[in-house]
């Protein structure tokens, strides 16, 4: 049924005629029930008096602005406590102008009366129009959270015009809930029992709606799987500070992949970072990549004096720029086209620029790519990461930030030696530094894989779920380290805090982010097809294509029996991997500089393996970078 609609002083004047009509019936009767029997004396000007009263007292305690169909506890409250001043008031009023009460009662009476004459039609009229848990709505559904997320989500669903959802239970996260109701909604079992609650019902719902804003993890993934097995699909209610009051259903947003990491958030030290970048002029390499760009977002928030932005695509360093653009106007910046294997050219960009600081994430990443141009990589990885570190320490630049990978560990891949290589560099770069008392300082982080960044496995899956499938994963027991984008920055700009002072690193330190357990690839393909609200091997089918050049089962984040030491940081650990004299370094990039200007790809590979006796090439795979 559709309603009209009201003007702020339309509803206004309604409440007032509607409050005095009330309460003008509610003295009349009130003197009825006091005495039956007795006559009434101008009982036309006590209804009028009432009238008045409430008028006169609906003022102070806003009765006119309420709404009907939003009345709260609280509001029931005021009307009540409205009820019992009124009825003090014409008690008085009474007295004052000599009148007889009709019983000692009588003030207890109207009270009475009053408060339940100005609240029942209200509360009426609320549960009238808000029919409980979406009656008659289409769509069934579960909640999942504690009952106070619940109770928000439903008083917020409850105001919808035309409640979307019928609420046929609630899924809590403890084992004590159960049993209870919420809003008439029983609790059927906890997220741990969710299959079971499912298969209890005698209709599975259509929906599971995740109240929880902190259900993430493991919590999660047993919910996607109970779901998936009733064809459910599962979406997340907004945040509470989201659920106003509104004339509209919640707004459902659909699960995002990072929830599924088993990650505790990290406090970042904020301040550290502030004093570290504040007022700084800031180089960032491989500016339009993943990491790049997202380092360019969080090093802008920090407020450099000038963040400069180099890579080698003019599409990316564009995206990037016009993203903080729209973010940070007023900062100054700029916007570089450089190959950081162009020596000439970077250290004419450094002495332009003069950064304090230099955050080198550019680099050529994907495996099977780089297996198959092994000379472009060692070029870019290694090469390229000895161009820019000795432009950064002529230019004057006092700390460069090495992004480094688990895949430099035992490397069985040409990216991870080159990366290893780099890392060598950067290690030398920095003990000769602190030996010397002077010099750029080179602080070097390493972490696994970041989910959805360019390259990795996760906008792959993607594409072939908008192909209608199949995923393909190279093994069944393939895993990785993964961590979000915007976590891991956050933890290398704290590296870089830790790095800055002089005594944090041990001679080689490097720092590895904390990756916490890694994830299984078969079990990522899954959910993200759960996500996409299709069942696994039913709907999408997911094929093994085999591990692939230079890949391995297993990353790993030490060196054989090396040991981490505490950084005192949260999220991050120092490992302090073998290390070579800078001198040593210098005169082995320059014969592999060499060899990779001559195209000799024998001589440089062999260097490599020199340099890095722990990588461990694959030996006669054919190698196709196609295979993504």
């Amino acid at each position: 049924m559709s309603w009209p609609r009201l003007s702020l002083p339309g509803r206004m004047a309604a409440n007032i005629a509607l409050d005095g009509a009330l309460a003008a019936l509610g003295v009349t009767l009130s003197f009825w029930l006091a005495a039956p029997g007795a006559p009434w004396v101008w009982p036309h000007l006590f209804a009028l008096a009432g009238a008045a009263a409430i008028w006169l007292i609906g003022y102070p305690f806003g009765l006119w602005r309420l709404r009907w169909r939003f009345i709260a506890f609280r509001d029931l409250a005021t009307l009540a406590a409205a009820g019992a001043v009124t009825a003090l008031m014409l008690t008085l009023l009474f007295i004052g102008a000599g009148l007889t009460l009709p019983s000692p009662a009588f003030p207890l009476i109207l009270a009475l009366v009053l408060a339940a004459f100005l609240t029942a039609p209200k509360f009426a009229y609320r549960l009238w129009r808000e029919p409980a848990a979406g009656r008659g709505a289409s769509q069934s559904a579960l909640l999942v959270g504690p009952p106070e997320s619940a109770e928000l989500f439903l008083a917020a669903h409850a105001r919808s015009p035309a409640p979307a959802y019928r609420i046929a239970g609630l899924l809590a996260l403890s084992e004590t809930q159960i049993g209870q109701r919420v809003h008439g909604i029983d609790v059927l079992g906890t997220v741990e029992t969710a299959a079971a609650a499912l298969d209890r019902l005698p209709q599975p719902p259509e929906l599971l709606i995740i109240t929880a804003p902190a259900l993430s993890g493991t919590g999660l993934q047993q919910l996607l799987a109970a779901a998936a097995r009733h064809g459910a699909r599962v979406l997340r209610a907004p945040s509470p500070t989201r659920l106003a009051p509104a004339e509209a259903a919640p707004d459902l947003q659909p699960i995002v992949l990072e929830d599924l990491l088993n990650r505790q958030p990290v406090r970042l030290d904020r301040e550290g970072m502030t004093r570290l970048i504040a007022g700084r002029r800031v180089l960032v390499t491989g500016a339009g990549g993943s990491i790049g760009a997202e380092l360019a977002r969080q090093l802008a928030a920090l407020a450099p004096a000038e963040l400069a932005l180099l890579d080698s695509s003019e599409y990316a360093l564009w995206r990037i720029g016009l993203d903080l653009a729209e973010r940070h106007p007023a900062l100054p910046r700029r916007a570089i086209i450089a190959d950081i294997r162009d020596a000439p050219r970077i250290r004419a960009v450094m002495r332009d620029c003069q950064p304090e600081l230099v955050f080198h994430a550019a680099a050529l990443k994907h495996v099977p790519m780089v297996e198959a141009n092994k000379l472009e990589g060692l070029r870019t990885n290694a090469l390229g990461t000895r161009v820019v570190a000795d432009a950064a320490a002529a230019a004057g630049a006092g700390l460069m930030v090495l992004i480094s990978t688990d895949k430099a560990v035992n490397p069985g891949s040409v990216m991870g030696a080159s990366k290893r290589v780099a890392e060598m560099y950067a290690q030398a770069l920095d003990v000769a530094a602190r030996r010397a008392g002077r010099g750029m300082r080179c602080v070097t982080v390493r972490f696994g894989n970041v989910l959805g960044s360019t390259g990795s496995v996760v906008p792959l899956f993607r594409h072939q779920l908008a192909q209608g499938g199949p995923l393909t994963v190279t093994h069944p027991e393939m895993r990785r380290y993964f961590m979000t984008l915007r976590e891991a920055v956050g933890l290398v700009l704290q590296a870089s805090v830790a790095g800055s002072f002089p005594a944090a690193i041990p001679d080689g330190g490097i720092f590895m982010l904390d990756m916490g357990e890694p994830v299984r690839i078969l079990d990522l393909a899954r959910n993200m097809i759960r996500l996409a609200g299709l069942r696994p091997e039913q709907d999408i089918a997911i094929t093994f294509t085999g591990i692939r050049p230079g890949e391995k089962l297993f990353e790993e984040l030490l060196y054989g029996n090396e040991q981490t030491v505490p950084s005192g940081h949260e999220g991050l650990l120092l490992a302090t991997p073998r290390m070579a004299e800078l001198a040593a370094m210098s005169a082995a990039l320059d014969q592999l500089d060499r060899a990779a200007q001559a195209g000799d790809e024998t001589a440089a590979m062999a260097l490599v393996e020199t340099l890095v006796p722990e990588f461990l090439p694959p030996r006669g795979l054919a190698v196709s970078a196609a295979a993504g």
